[in-house]
């Protein structure tokens, strides 16, 4: 379902502000209110305190009329899927945001549910001080929800912004179905939008200071910040599920940071080789970082083109639709930019123009009738949700990558598609397949709850693929995977002793 928010008004965007007014929708019809102590900038989904489009207008807003900027943060407890994992990852990253926000005299508010509902009426409480709000604008989960309800019932505009890749969000009014066909429209359609991207240090510049919030406020709903600092947070407290641990992997900005940058040190010049074997560690591993909003596809993109003495001249003039020879960087840096770009943005196109589909319906027509021919195949054999959750399959190597998704929150790339396909031979419907697919990735997956996760799930069940042959039972016409085939294409074997079965319960 496209959006059909009012259309941006011209006051929308201040007079002396670079944020692409492609970038930006208005959720609501109200003034700004001039008398207002401050601009709020609700952070929901780009938990970042730079290459932040939404944080530009903010600041610009801040700066033309005038007043503070307050940074406004919260994490709350009743979200599907609510873990210690995704807490304390969440968690480190409001420490950095503290950070960054003091680093720059600049107002921040963070606020942490330690009871369900307690943080109920903080946001309509700061909107009603302010002169206007900005917030984010992320196509899945629950946030679309939230943010629309928001600016209802609040008296001053919330202006949602876009910040999550290359390609505007509504640059297109057309869902793409296939890869390919995505791939021909990012090589038309891209190149104006790589002219402008985020400030990397949008608080840079001096703006007024909030000297405090109202007691009424900070009373009811006391700062998290010193807290942050001290990293004084006790996960069994929070009213969430104890049962997906917290991992060692790190949250937050400045953890994103060093990841790309080991990346582009250690592993990019051998991406394309390495990032398919499983007994490689050849993955940017980005993608937890990307998903939370610690880390900018437009720092990403920056990055490599400055490290390959990239510029705009260099982009091929035919959009052919293919992987190769467009950018005009290095093969690797080809292979990186189609999954961080193509892969991952075709995902939000979906999701922000037909809603996160997360049904059976949502395939294509071919996909649905093959599906549909196959449905009383005999699956033999077939395991429950908590038998897969466990890992107590026949399969070794699938086995293994479940424990890994358990353990570390994430699955090797290439065997998150095997794991995938495996799902659907082991359970009584694709529905069912589907349905376990979801709930254990988004369960357990860092980066899970997001467009371009759908996008995997729905990928093996032939979303953005084609119909292969021979036609096999239960799969019909979709691609086929087996364990056998993977292990004999790839070295496996050290991955499989890795992630061993010394300990198969989920928490």
């Amino acid at each position: 379902m496209i959006d059909r928010s009012p259309p941006l008004p011209a006051t929308a965007l201040p007079a002396k502000g670079r944020t692409p007014a492609i970038r930006v929708r208005s959720l609501n019809e109200r003034a700004i209110r001039q008398e207002g102590k401050y601009v709020l900038y609700w952070m929901t989904a780009f938990r970042r305190m730079d290459w932040n489009f939404s944080l530009d207008l903010a600041v610009d807003w801040a700066r033309e009329l005038d007043r503070p900027l307050l940074v406004f943060e919260a994490l709350r407890t009743d979200y599907r899927w609510a873990s210690d994992r995704f807490h304390q990852f969440v968690l480190q990253g409001m420490r950095d945001n503290l950070h960054a926000a003091r680093a720059a005299d600049v107002a921040y508010f963070p606020f942490v549910e330690e009871q369900r509902g307690h943080g109920k009426g903080l946001f309509a409480a700061l909107a009603a001080d302010a002169c206007l709000v900005v917030g984010d604008d992320f196509p899945s989960f629950f946030l679309p929800k939230m943010v629309a309800a928001a600016a209802s019932r609040i008296d001053v505009p919330l202006y949602a912004v876009d910040s999550n890749g290359l390609l505007p969000l509504r640059a297109t009014e057309k869902v793409f179905s296939r890869a390919v066909d995505f791939r021909r429209f990012l090589q038309k359609e891209l190149p104006p939008h790589l002219e402008t991207l985020p400030r990397e240090r949008p608080l840079a510049d001096d703006l007024p200071r909030l000297n405090k919030l109202p007691v009424a406020v900070t009373k009811k709903w006391p700062s998290f910040a010193e807290r942050l600092e001290q990293e004084d947070w006790d996960l069994a407290k929070f009213p969430i599920d104890h049962m997906v641990p917290a991992i060692d992997a790190q949250g937050g900005s400045s953890e994103g940071k060093r990841i790309w940058t080991r990346f582009l040190d250690e592993r990019l010049d051998r991406y394309g080789e390495d990032r398919n074997v499983p007994d490689r560690r050849g993955a940017s591993e980005l993608s937890p970082y990307l998903h939370f909003g610690f880390f900018s596809v437009h720092q990403a993109f920056h990055d490599l083109a400055r490290r390959e003495g990239w510029t705009p001249d260099k982009l091929a003039k035919k959009a052919s639709g293919k992987r190769k020879r467009w950018w005009g960087m290095s093969e690797q840096a080809e292979a990186f930019l189609d999954e961080l770009v193509t892969w991952r943005e075709v995902g939000f196109n979906r999701s922000a123009l037909a809603g996160q589909e997360d049904g059976i319906e949502s395939l294509p027509d071919w996909t649905r009738k093959t599906l549909s021919d196959h449905r009383r195949d005999r699956r033999n054999p077939t395991y429950t949700l908590e038998e897969l959750e466990q890992a107590r399959t026949y399969d070794p190597l699938w086995n293994a990558s479940q424990r890994q998704l358990v353990r570390e929150g994430r699955i090797h790339n290439y065997l998150r598609m095997l794991w995938g396909k495996k799902i659907l031979e082991w359970t009584e419907s694709p529905e069912q397949a589907l349905e376990y697919m979801i709930e254990l990735n988004n369960k357990y997956a860092l980066d899970g709850r997001n467009p371009n996760s759908y996008s995997g799930i729905f990928w093996v069940l032939g979303r953005y693929d084609r119909a292969w042959g021979p036609e096999r039972p239960i799969f019909g016409k979709i691609r086929y995977m087996s364990s056998e085939n993977t292990a004999r294409k790839f070295p496996v074997r050290e991955y499989v002793a890795r992630y061993g079965p010394e300990d198969t319960s989920p928490g």
